[in-house]
């Protein structure tokens, strides 16, 4: 398929094809079940789900089988191994092989198979430790990693080149994108392994249901973040499959940066804890900023619908009615 400087395409190509096979890998996670939710109220109706059980990513054979019986005619890429900083520092090795082997057998067996159009999903840890914020695309490469997650963005780096490889040498139509950080239904509350933004919804709630007076949060709360809701990834999915056609990763992001504070105090209100909200500035703040440069996908012509107050009230509703306490 060619496609012009910018990589945009002008036909609509993906969303008038709403009988075609889709293959959403990892559609159980939280960036899988919010495409496969997109696309089912979009009307796609052949969408192909597996769950690991079904079909085990890693293993090439099986991943080969798979593809030459259903023939998908489009696939997304949300399938990872995925942990904070622990899990990353624990498990280094399945971070770097399980990641490498998922793209690297799914890659491959949608170019053998005559897949039209592929979508490989990153994250923002890709980008150098100290990268110039906000951070634009050609960031990439350009210097040393976060050492805690070195293993899950290298192989989520070689996933990028993968794709450009392929473009580059069968001219075949392999896009990825990297979203900032996800929240939102399905997300992980675990008390431990979370992320910032589930890790305090679920220490407000708990500390509102057992009458707590405070609750203490690491830090100044002065470092700035940014967060986008899973659906509105889901709509910039849907998007890039349908516009974008370019050999560069497109971010995905907000554009809106919030501090950890700002981040807290809004949390507290939408789960209604009463108490008080005391930063311990003994511990560790982490890095000062971490923006992505979004302005590529706005040129394109997306931007987000989904404001973080609106989110969080939405995710604290699917919190409510989904995770047992």
């Amino acid at each position: 398929m060619g496609s012009s400087n910018n990589g945009f395409l002008p036909e609509n190509s993906f969303t008038s094809d709403k009988s075609a096979k889709v293959f959403v890998a990892g559609h159980r996670g939280l960036v899988g079940s919010a495409i496969v939710r997109k696309l089912k109220n979009l009307g796609f109706a052949d969408l192909v789900l597996k769950t690991h059980f079904d079909l085990d990513l890693t293993r090439q054979s099986d991943v080969e089988s798979f593809f030459a019986l259903e023939k998908p005619k489009y696939v997304i890429i949300s399938a990872a191994k995925v942990g904070g900083i622990h899990a990353n520092n624990t498990y280094p090795a399945e971070f770097i092989s399980i990641n490498l082997q998922i793209q690297t057998n799914v890659i491959d067996a949608s170019y053998r198979n005559g897949v039209k159009k592929i979508l490989f999903l990153g994250s923002s840890c890709i980008y150098p430790k100290f990268a110039p914020q906000p951070i634009t695309e050609d960031a990439l490469l350009t210097g040393p990693l976060e050492p805690t997650n070195e293993w899950y963005a290298i192989a989520k780096i070689a996933g990028i080149k993968m794709c450009q490889a392929y473009r580059v040498q069968y001219n075949w139509d392999a896009i990825s994108g990297m979203p900032t950080n996800l929240y939102g239904p399905n997300d992980n509350f675990h008390p431990e392994n979370s992320h910032v933004l589930p890790a305090l919804m679920r220490r407000f709630h708990e500390a509102k249901v057992l009458g707590k007076k405070e609750v203490v949060v690491w830090g100044t709360g002065s470092p700035l973040r940014e967060f986008l809701h899973v659906d509105d990834l889901a709509d910039a999915v849907v998007f890039l499959m349908d516009k974008y056609s370019g050999l560069s990763h497109v971010n995905v992001g907000s554009g809106k940066e919030v501090t950890i504070k700002e981040l807290a105090e809004l949390v507290k209100e939408v789960v209604g804890f009463e108490g008080k909200l005391v930063w311990d500035t003994s511990k560790p703040d982490g890095t000062p900023r971490k923006l992505m440069d979004s302005s590529k996908l706005a040129e394109l012509g997306w931007v987000p619908k989904i404001s973080l107050k609106e989110g969080l009230v939405h995710t604290y509703k699917w919190y409510l009615e989904n995770v047992r306490q």
